[in-house]
C-alpha cells in the first residue's frame, strides 16, 4: 500500500486567489485593532501575490487621540502572521495607510447637530 502513495509534488497545486488573501488580511487588521470607530468603516485590504510572495495594503480608519504608530505596528504584525498561517504565503511587505482619525469630540458635536 505505501508503495502506491503519490508524491506532493505529482498531485498537484493549490491556488489561492488574491482577493480571498485580502478578506484574511482586512479580518486580520481587525483583529489586531483596539477598535473599530464608531462612524468609521472596517478595514479593508489589497493584495498583490506573485511567485507566492504577499505584498498587502490595508486601509483603515482610528479614533483620535490614539497611539497610531502602535496600533499600525499591531496591524503589521497581525496581517502578516496570519496571511502566512492561514493562506500559507510568505509575505514581505504590509503598507498600512490611515485613511481618517475619528475624534470623539466631534462625533459628539455631530450628534448634537453642529460641528465646532
Amino acid at each position: 500500500m505505501a508503495k502506491d502513495r503519490v508524491g506532493a509534488a505529482a498531485r498537484g497545486a493549490t491556488t489561492i486567489a488574491d482577493r480571498v488573501v485580502a478578506k484574511i488580511a482586512a479580518r486580520a487588521a481587525r483583529e489586531a485593532l483596539d477598535a473599530v470607530p464608531e462612524e468609521g468603516s472596517a478595514p479593508h485590504a489589497s493584495v498583490v501575490v506573485h511567485r507566492d510572495v504577499a505584498r498587502v495594503s490595508v486601509s483603515l480608519e482610528l479614533d483620535y487621540p490614539s497611539d497610531i504608530g502602535r496600533q499600525c505596528g499591531a496591524v503589521r504584525g497581525r496581517v502578516r502572521h496570519r496571511v502566512e498561517e492561514l493562506a500559507g504565503i510568505e509575505v514581505h511587505e504590509v503598507a498600512v495607510h490611515v485613511e481618517r482619525l475619528h475624534s470623539a469630540h466631534t462625533a459628539h458635536q455631530r450628534k448634537r447637530g453642529r460641528l465646532a
